[in-house]
């Protein structure tokens, strides 16, 4: 059901950029934008995860440059019977994270320095588990696909107020009808992706934390994530703001407009959720402190046979 909802509110992104197309050209408008909206999803299909972590730079690692982060991903990714994702840093103090690519063999995670310096491994694990669910049920593309039209729509608006203000009504949709254009067109984009992040996110940390078997690494992980976004501005994310939605929790500051770009869940809903998960689960236990003193290992019991910088 959860698919069905998806595809249909993607499909209602792809209307409502036609519907700007027309808005500005007539028909003819509404078949460009049509055109144009296939032409964005081909190109997304192929090019999503070069995208994405090229606009954040993030810089691919592996076991040689980063082994607690490369190795921790590779078992979890075996955990969630996944193929291994390539791993990336972004060079970034606020804690984040997000997960792309095109399908489950073409996939790649994305997490800042400041997740990886101010979290416990516990709660590192909780996170790399949400992004795997993501990648196990196929949201990346979905996500990158909906944050290009979400972004594209903003600017054909914007485009219009432009091109449309000078036409009378007869050909085009006039100043008055530019200007509402100009500011419900994104609003409604915003609207269907956010109704898209929190039919995923849900789940995502559901699936994450039944990986890693304590829901409560993660819990803890999205209530320090919420708190540093508050504080820690993520100015790549603050520049394209259509993007927010792919990260774990939102990386907008939450000033100004924003707000109007919120598609996350809450994240005392989410960890509400969590917590009721591990009560059926039977699992309670809280994560250690990042930077504490105890003996390497995985995150499920057993030695790691390695110390990361948090933990």
């Amino acid at each position: 059901m959860n698919y069905l909802r998806t595809a249909l509110l993607l499909a209602g992104l792809t209307a409502l950029f036609m519907g700007v197309g027309y808005l500005i050209g007539g028909g003819t408008g509404a078949v460009i934008a049509l055109i144009v909206a296939a032409a964005t999803n081909l190109f997304t299909y192929w090019n999503s995860d070069r995208m994405v972590l090229s606009m954040y730079g993030a810089h691919q690692v592996d076991a040689g440059s980063a082994p607690e982060l490369y190795n921790l991903v590779a078992e979890l990714a075996q955990r969630a019977a996944l193929p291994m994702p390539r791993v990336f840093l972004m060079d970034e103090a606020q804690p984040n994270a997000f997960a792309t690519g095109r399908n489950p063999e073409n996939a790649a995670v994305a997490v800042t320095t400041g997740l990886m310096q101010q979290l416990s491994r516990e709660e590192l694990a909780g996170v790399i588990a949400h992004e795997l669910a993501h990648i196990k049920h196929h949201d990346t593309l979905t996500m990158t696909i909906t944050a290009t039209i979400a972004g594209a729509i903003s600017m054909l608006a914007q485009f219009g107020m432009f091109f449309g203000g000078n036409r009378n009504n007869n050909n085009g949709p006039g100043i008055v009808g530019s200007i509402a254009m100009m500011i419900l067109a994104p609003l409604g984009a915003m609207l269907v992706q956010m109704a898209i992040s929190r039919t995923r996110e849900y789940a995502a940390d559901n699936y994450g934390a039944r990986i890693v078997g304590q829901p409560m690494w993660l819990a803890s992980a999205l209530a320090k994530i919420e708190n540093a976004a508050h504080q820690v501005p993520n100015m790549e994310a603050e520049r394209n703001p259509a993007t927010a939605h792919m990260f774990i929790i939102n990386p907008l500051s939450g000033h100004g407009v924003d707000n109007l770009f919120a598609t996350h869940p809450s994240t005392a809903n989410r960890i509400a959720a969590l917590q009721q998960l591990a009560a059926e689960l039977g699992t309670q236990t809280a994560p250690r402190p990042a930077g504490g003193s105890y003996p390497p290992r995985s995150p499920w019991g057993g030695s790691s046979g390695q110390r990361g910088p948090w933990g």
